[in-house]
């Protein structure tokens, strides 16, 4: 037998899972690392640690499985999209901690931008807002601040990349500086229509395009890994950012089928086809997917904080010990109690962009618990999803019939109800949970030929549960409300400063 391997380096941790034909996981490893936070809003990892947690993992994944490399037949990688890396092309060093996707530095530089009337072409031609979440304004303030890095990088000794193509870089010991078309349309740089690297948006940004990876497609064999990491040269054959690999690993691949990630943050995916839809509520386009130079797109709604409010409950507050002690805790008391955190730590993503919003916590009484505060956090991540759910229902001209969901936080039952009775509509949880790394798997199996086509793969996907609506809808529209009262009193907070 011979397996797939997929990389799921995330923002949080790195893991390493081990697939067979079935689809079904025969080893898997994960490990944590560092969240750095200079300062208030601003968000960085060490990218020689993800790189080596994450062949860490690979190698842990691979033992747990009772295998070798040789028995792996392809390796996927799927990555947590935007954070921003710069290296040096001779020693692969990098010049400075990657720039997390949540981190908030550069808004004045989007602000700037959108002054000068620049926004409606970003959108036109990326299908994305200007926004500090994307990775164009990182790369721009990497080369203006950090000392030498702009006159180095048009000389062309530096290499940009996203976590896949340090990743990339890494395992084919520099021979391959690439990136997949779904990570490069998350950059502000790449022209989604065109399927190419913008000129004019390069300039814009004022980045050297010698600093930039190669576009490749989706599902293909890049090259192989170097021997000394694996003791075997391995095709890597699939690349996608983490939330389009979940939507592929979903078998959500036709137009209308939605995905919604729980994660550190909540990703929501719409498949639209082959044509890029223009979203009216603040959703993003983005490229889903490119197969045999045919590209796939979606409108996606981005939560920046989903999970991490509950890492925050464990590692901020300390009310729990372990993130899975929020769903007892939560359970512990019959309703919020009047309580509604809005967790804009980071500010707010998708349908409100508002990068000045912070994190406020509402209707605390002499009787608020830990429990309340546990039970709002877990709600928190269902309210802000049930906005995206509205904003894609309105583009797409049509309610949706039932939400696919995966992620950590799925596991949380009392949470999946919640979601249902929120939305109305079905929330349906796969057998498979790891759908991340699942759709990186097929992705690079379909390159190998390990499977032979999409419709092959298709009869793999098993529904292991179904969370059916119970909630009488007009107690639904009334926590929904108060949300919204409450969201609006997070917004703008610094802009008063």
């Amino acid at each position: 037998m011979s397996f797939i391997l997929a990389l799921d380096q995330g923002t949080t941790s790195s893991r390493a899972v081990v697939f067979d034909h079935d689809g079904t996981i025969r080893g898997l490893a994960q490990k944590e690392f560092r969240q750095i936070f200079p300062a208030p809003g601003l968000v960085e990892h060490d990218a020689e640690e993800i790189w080596a947690s994450q062949l860490g993992v690979a190698v842990e994944a691979i033992a747990r499985a009772a295998v070798t490399a040789a028995d792996i037949a392809a390796i996927g990688i799927t990555n947590q999209r935007e954070t921003t890396v710069i290296w040096e092309r001779a020693t692969g060093k990098p010049i400075h901690n990657a720039i997390v996707w949540q981190d908030r530095r550069t808004a004045g530089e989007c602000n700037l931008l959108r002054a000068q009337g620049h926004e409606p072409t970003f959108r036109a031609k990326t299908g994305l807002v200007l926004d500090p979440y994307f990775s164009g304004t990182k790369l721009a303030w990497l080369l203006d601040h950090v000392p030498g890095a702009r006159t180095k990088a048009e000389a062309g000794l530096l290499a940009f990349g996203t976590i896949d193509s340090w990743l990339a870089w890494n395992l084919t010991g520099g021979e391959r500086h690439i990136t997949d078309a779904s990570n490069a349309s998350r950059t502000l740089l790449f022209n989604i229509h065109s399927g190419a690297w913008d000129p004019q948006l390069l300039e814009l940004l004022r980045i050297p395009p010698s600093i930039l990876p190669e576009v490749v497609d989706s599902c293909q064999v890049y090259g192989h890994t170097a021997a000394r990491f694996l003791a075997a040269q391995v095709p890597i054959a699939g690349i996608a950012g983490d939330q389009q690999a979940a939507l592929f690993g979903q078998l959500c691949n036709r137009p209308g089928m939605v995905k919604n990630t729980y994660g550190t943050g909540c990703f929501m995916l719409m498949h639209t086809g082959t044509l890029p839809v223009t979203s009216a509520h603040n959703l993003i386009t983005t490229v889903a997917c490119k197969i045999g130079g045919r590209t796939e797109y979606a409108l996606e709604g981005s939560v920046f904080v989903a999970g991490a409010a509950v890492q925050w409950l464990r590692d901020g507050l300390g009310i729990i010990r372990t993130s899975a002690e929020v769903e007892t805790l939560a359970a512990s008391v019959s309703d919020n109690g009047g309580v509604y955190l809005v967790p804009a730590f980071t500010g707010l993503g998708a349908p409100h962009w508002d990068p000045y919003a912070r994190g406020a916590l509402f209707g605390i009484t002499r009787g608020t618990t830990a429990g309340h505060i546990a039970r709002a956090t877990l709600e928190s991540i269902a309210f802000q999803t049930a906005d995206l759910l509205k904003a894609m229902e309105a583009d797409a001209g049509t309610p949706l019939s039932e939400l696919r969901v995966d992620g950590g936080a799925t596991t949380n039952d009392l949470l999946m109800q919640f979601q249902a009775d929120l939305l109305g509509v079905p929330v349906v949880r796969p057998q498979v949970r790891e759908t991340t790394a699942l759709g990186a798997a097929y992705l690079a199996g379909l390159a190998v030929g390990y499977w032979r086509d999409r419709g092959e793969i298709g009869q793999l996907w098993q529904a292991e549960r179904t969370f059916t609506p119970v909630m009488e809808p007009g107690k639904a529209a009334e926590l929904r409300r108060n949300w919204n009262r409450a969201l609006e009193r997070s917004k703008g907070w610094l802009s008063d400063v």
